[in-house]
């Protein structure tokens, strides 16, 4: 019932065609004419009969230029009919352009509408798994944290426990204005070569994402000594920018560190924090399988 409303709001107010620019006085000049015609035709079959039956020349020629005036009248008003009748399939033309192009914008609107509901109810459906869809990782992860602070005691970054509570608030709010928001897990070892390469300076890797990273943003140290960084408002795009401007400062201060990043976005790959970070760790495995510097980005199951 509803979209039959909208469908007959858009159809009444498209514009109609105005068949009053045809000209009146045209229809009527072409009455008076075809009137005329046929009076001429009467006077001069009269005028024919007359001559016939006096035998007077004089009538004869006048029959014949009143024959010769009814025939130019006649071809006259034919080639008005023509043109009426070639505007009136014009102006019918225009009306079948009309009436297809108000069912192409209402088909659009339907689907624009059937589009805007199918997100709406992915994303309510997210948003009522957020709360029972704990996946392991951040059970294992969080187990590990101990003391549960709010900043990491060496780099004096956000702590894990922080990152989790960011994440999840930045994916609420991301929800509710249908914006995105990517998740970056980053390990960086000390070495370009070897597969027992020990972890890199921690506090130079916090350095570095201080300087690169906006102030909406939000770069934490995890409980295993990996660094998850949150970024607000950013498609995946944008994240690899990110992580890429974060390595060239890695790598000016200590050309020697390796970095590995897995990348993942809400909602192109998850809709939940569990989801995202399972997402960006699989990536970042998938970089770590690489030997020099890598970002890897999710995909979506």
């Amino acid at each position: 019932m509803r979209r039959s409303s909208r469908t007959a709001s858009v159809e009444s107010s498209s514009p109609r065609l105005d068949f009053s620019d045809v000209p009146a006085d045209g229809v009527q000049m072409s009455e008076t004419r075809f009137d005329l015609t046929a009076g001429l035709g009467v006077a001069g079959a009269a005028a024919g009969l007359l001559a016939a039956a006096t035998n007077r020349r004089h009538l004869s020629v006048a029959a014949s230029l009143a024959a010769g005036a009814c025939a130019l009248l006649a071809q006259k008003g034919r080639a008005e009919i023509d043109a009426l009748e070639r505007r009136t399939t014009s102006m019918n033309e225009q009306v079948r352009q009309l009436e297809s192009a108000v069912a192409t914008q209402v088909q659009g609107r339907m689907a624009a509408e059937e589009a805007v509901r199918s997100l709406t109810e992915q994303l309510s459906a997210a948003e009522k798994r957020t709360g029972d869809a704990s996946p392991s990782l951040i059970i294992r992860e969080s187990s590990l944290g101990g003391e549960g602070g709010l900043t990491d005691p060496v780099t004096g970054l956000f702590s894990h426990d922080y990152f989790l509570v960011s994440l999840d608030s930045r994916i609420a709010a991301a929800r509710r204005h249908l914006r995105p928001v990517a998740v970056a897990l980053i390990e960086v070892v000390d070495g370009r070569d070897g597969s027992d390469r020990p972890p890199a300076d921690a506090v130079d890797v916090a350095d570095a994402l201080r300087s690169t990273l906006r102030e909406s943003d939000t770069a934490t140290r995890l409980a295993d000594g990996r660094f998850g960084v949150v970024l607000e408002d950013t498609p995946e795009n944008g994240a690899i920018w990110t992580m890429e401007r974060v390595r060239r400062c890695l790598t000016q201060s200590d050309p020697d560190i390796t970095m590995w990043a897995g990348v993942a976005c809400y909602p192109a790959h998850a809709f939940d924090v569990g989801g995202l970070i399972d997402r960006a760790d699989a990536a970042l495995d998938a970089a770590k399988d690489w030997h020099q510097d890598r970002i890897e980005v999710a995909t979506a199951e």
